[in-house]
């Protein structure tokens, strides 16, 4: 689960290596953001020559977590390794 204040590694092409989340969106409750979820986020640690820079301000949307996932039948939980 993702919250404020998590650092995130990117899994693009950008040019980020590291993202600081500001905000989960998603209704003014919402405190996690699970897979397929969109958050704001500020590029902390960028490459050289790359398209974001550093102290931007991005949207992103979370690809992978360590957490397990759970489905919606809650009959299946797997974890995504990487």
């Amino acid at each position: 689960m993702i919250q404020n204040q998590t650092r995130l590694k990117v899994a693009d092409n950008t040019g980020a290596k590291e993202l600081y989340c500001i905000k989960v969106l998603g209704g003014s409750r919402a405190r996690y953001a699970r897979v397929g979820d969109i958050v704001t986020c500020s590029v902390k640690d960028a490459r050289p020559g790359g398209v974001a820079k550093k102290k931007e301000v991005v949207k992103a949307v979370i690809v992978r977590q360590k957490r397990d996932i759970k489905r919606k039948e809650r009959s299946c939980y797997y974890r995504q390794r990487r």
